[in-house]
């Protein structure tokens, strides 16, 4: 099995332990051909990304403890579904991005470029 590539060509590194993020809750946006949502976008979210998203029907603000989920406040890094992410950007709220936590799988969804423009910082 090869280690999982992150979009600058690097190795995948954690995006968050606390909360423990990723599709497979592994800290790590790393993804598979089950994860239909493709969690693969690594994001500090703010509170303007977490209003938009519930919006669009996603609340990503309450705890949800059946599921593990502590819920998210401004500040948390989480690993988003790119769709979601893409969604935000078009709408002008998308959440920084942290560019060697994001995984490559995410490319399918958006542009390196528009990834870029929203990153936290660049290696």
């Amino acid at each position: 099995m090869h280690p999982s590539r992150n979009v600058l060509g690097g190795k995948l590194i954690p995006c968050s332990h606390d909360p423990k993020t990723g599709f497979f809750r592994d800290g790590c946006c790393n993804t598979s051909d089950e994860d239909g949502g493709s969690h693969t976008i690594c994001t500090q979210v703010t509170q303007e990304f977490l209003s938009f998203s519930y919006a669009c029907g996603n609340d990503l603000s309450t705890p949800m403890p059946q599921f593990n989920f502590p819920g998210l406040q401004p500040g948390d890094r989480w690993c988003v579904c790119a769709g979601r992410w893409k969604q935000a950007m078009d709408a002008g709220f998308a959440a920084p991005v942290i560019l060697e936590c994001t995984h490559e799988a995410a490319l399918e969804y958006v542009t390196l470029e528009d990834l870029k423009k929203h990153a936290l910082r660049v290696n």
